[in-house]
């Protein structure tokens, strides 16, 4: 992410192509790993009144998340976890099930998940042994675990619980409660009473709920409490049919299931009414009058546009953006520069950037929509992709470096409208490796947004890298606050080429990591010839004459090499990576044949382009407390290494719901796999092992 070599070369261009809208998120985004402290999501265990023996007694957990956070429903959605218990009840008694109110959607990159951003409630009921002595409390114990999130990280937190619960034949007694439970039932889904209908159209379920007519909807939106029956983030269609609701949702693209009956809660409005229904296979009337979209509620079209414009604003500020911008914004301090020549720079350059931005985003979506999976983040695997960037990064740091100057004649040349639509057009073309904050929300929705709409964000996207020097371009008084030019401009140019070198050299150190020693090296020989010849082009330039033509050969015979030799020194995918908890290479066989052995089995999904999953595996997995208890429990570890493209694991990956790396998977003996939060702590991993 090999026929004859005209198809190689074809494929290496489309794929480059394709992937230009997003190029550096795994190496940019930076995630701080967390212990799991029970301080995200303060968890209280109250109990509603006192009972007789042999009857129920409702408990709650009273679940206050702090400000920024928010907790799960019982199914997620794409990403999260709900509550988990291990009761330590007096004997004879037992637990029922978890009683979850209406939960909200909450979608964040394109990924929906259910969830709860307020003080919330979750009941369990528990009923007393009948052979239970009446007259004093019985302690009731249970060890809680959870997981907090914000819009950017989770941790699992977990906590030692326990509630004194009054068990008396004394009517004084009997007769108080807490008046709390009142509350906290109405905000439960009510149960429907009638059987809704399902059946399978296609790509699509759809679902007949019996709803009178008179019963007011407002954004409605089902949560379906089984997995992989639908796909959570898609659209969701609603349309009335007399006193019948009929639902179309989309069904999962990899592994749909088909289940004989299944659950979910329906949300009436956006305060919280819902229902609880069961659905089974039958007939679901056809036709009906729409209901305005009911797809899942999501920041609103204004909000996604700021966030985009944030995005692209602080993207002037990253290391292969800032150099070309900053530049650009001191040679409008240059003496005699006019106001009306600025602003024609400013709109020239805004353009540049908005056109290219406007360009990667129609080829992204049009590519989409031809059933490609295409996406932000994993175009680093094409090797192909990461040697143009490395070239380019070269060329951009020995120009700022001072060794030639580059120009277009009769077009681009500085100081004039033409030059700056080409830097703008660079400055967007660099940017595209960089992922910024903001930008995550605004892109993932693009994806999933009509196509106005997504273009919209692509445009505000670009609008938001140009505002700067757009404001320097018109605001008198900030180009005033430029310093005055002189020769400090040479060695602040040569400056800004440090930052730039820097991001060469993490991509030639990414070329080792995806094709191996020999591919490196002659990619590394590569540039260093592109930098020889700028080198030449420069002198030649000093000297006043034509070079033009000089680089032009030179960088068509690096092509013409690079095409023919690179492809055929690409190493094989490496069979694992190194770990000190013995991990071997991840295959559905080897999986299968791990789980066969019934010890605890912990599979990990990374890439060495993934910084998260370098954060994680420096953190928590690679860690000698880890290693000590995967081995006192047995543990069998097995490593999908995502580097390089790899069908094999692009299909598990699918399967489990996943869009990317990290993904971490626990199989206690005999049961299915249980997601782990993206943030791992050593305690979590060795806590899973102790069982």
């Amino acid at each position: 992410m090999v026929q004859g070599l005209l198809d190689e070369r074809y494929k290496h261009f489309v794929t480059f192509l394709r992937l230009l809208a997003s190029l550096w998120l795994a190496l940019l985004v930076t995630v701080t790993p967390a212990v799991a402290k029970p301080t995200n999501i303060r968890v209280e265990l109250v109990a509603e009144k006192a009972v007789q023996p042999g009857e129920t007694v409702t408990l709650a957990f009273v679940m206050k998340p702090a400000k920024g956070w928010h907790g799960y429903w019982r199914n997620p959605g794409d990403a999260g976890q709900g509550m988990r218990l291990k009761w330590d009840l007096p004997a004879g008694w037992s637990a029922g099930e978890l009683q979850y109110p209406t939960p909200e959607t909450l979608l964040i990159s394109g990924l929906m998940n259910h969830v709860y951003e307020h003080d919330y409630a979750v009941l369990v009921p528990v009923t007393i042994g009948q052979s239970h002595e009446p007259g004093g409390v019985a302690p009731v114990s249970v060890h809680a675990e959870w997981l907090a999130c914000t819009d950017q990280i989770c941790v699992p937190e977990e906590a030692d619980l326990s509630v004194s619960v009054m068990v008396s034949m004394e009517e004084s007694e009997l007769s108080r409660r807490d008046s709390r439970f009142d509350g906290w039932r109405a905000a439960l889904p009510a149960p429907l009473g009638a059987e809704a209908k399902y059946e399978i159209a296609g790509n699509a379920i759809r679902l007949g709920i019996p709803m009178p007519a008179s019963v007011k909807l407002e954004r409605p939106h089902l949560f379906l409490a089984d997995e992989h029956v639908a796909d959570y983030a898609a659209p969701q269609a609603f349309a009335r049919k007399g006193d019948w609701l009929v639902v179309t949702l989309q069904r999962p693209k990899i592994a749909p299931i088909d289940p004989a009956k299944f659950g979910a809660v329906l949300r009436l409005n956006e305060a919280g009414d819902g229902v609880e229904l069961a659905a089974v296979p039958g007939a679901v009337p056809s036709g009906g009058t729409p209901l305005s979209d009911g797809s899942a509620p999501q920041l609103s079209l204004p909000l996604l546009l700021l966030a985009a414009l944030a995005g692209g604003l602080l993207l002037n500020i990253m290391p292969c953006v800032f150099p070309i911008l900053s530049l650009k914004a001191l040679s409008l301090a240059r003496a005699g520069e006019s106001e009306a020549e600025a602003r024609r720079e400013g709109l020239a350059y805004t353009a540049g950037v908005v056109l290219a931005t406007s360009a990667l985003g129609a080829l992204l979506l049009a590519l989409r929509a031809g059933g490609e999976e295409v996406g932000w983040a994993f175009q680093l695997q094409e090797p192909a992709v990461v040697v143009v960037l490395l070239l380019l990064a070269t060329a951009i740091t020995a120009n700022l470096a001072g060794l030639y100057e580059f120009s277009v004649p009769g077009f681009a040349r500085e100081g004039s409208p033409q030059g700056a639509f080409a830097t703008g057009l660079l400055a967007a073309f660099v940017a595209t490796p960089c992922t910024g904050p903001f930008m995550a929300a605004a892109m993932g929705a693009a994806l999933l947004l009509p196509v106005a709409e997504g273009m919209a964000l692509f445009v505000t996207l670009g609008l938001g890298l140009a505002l700067p020097f757009l404001a320097v371009a018109y605001v008198p008084a900030l180009r005033r606050l430029l310093p005055r030019p002189g020769k400090w401009m040479v060695w602040f140019k040569k400056l800004m080429a440090v930052p730039m070198g820097l991001t060469a050299l993490a991509l030639l150190w990414l070329c080792w990591r995806l094709g191996g020693d020999w591919f490196a090296g002659v990619t590394a020989f590569l540039a260093a010839v592109l930098v020889i010849a700028l080198a030449a082009t420069g002198k030649r330039q000093r000297a006043g004459k034509s070079a033009g033509w000089v680089l032009a050969v030179i960088v068509a015979l690096i092509a013409l090499v690079g095409a023919e030799k690179l492809p055929k020194l690409l190493a094989p995918p490496a069979a694992g990576i190194e770990s000190i908890l013995d991990a071997k290479p991840f295959s559905e066989e080897a999986l299968a044949k791990a789980r066969a052995s019934g010890k605890p089995v912990f599979l990990y999904f990374t890439a060495d382009w993934c910084l998260t999953c370098k954060v994680n595996e420096k953190a928590a997995i690679e860690r000698e407390e880890t290693k000590a208890a995967f081995e006192k429990a047995g543990v069998q570890v097995l490593v999908g290494d995502w580097t390089r493209r790899d069908p094999a694991i692009t299909r598990f990956l699918t399967q489990q719901g996943a869009a990317g790396v990290p993904l971490y998977l626990w199989y206690a003996p005999g049961k299915d796999a249980e997601q782990l939060p993206q943030v791992l702590s050593v305690g979590l991993l060795a806590g899973k092992a102790g069982g």
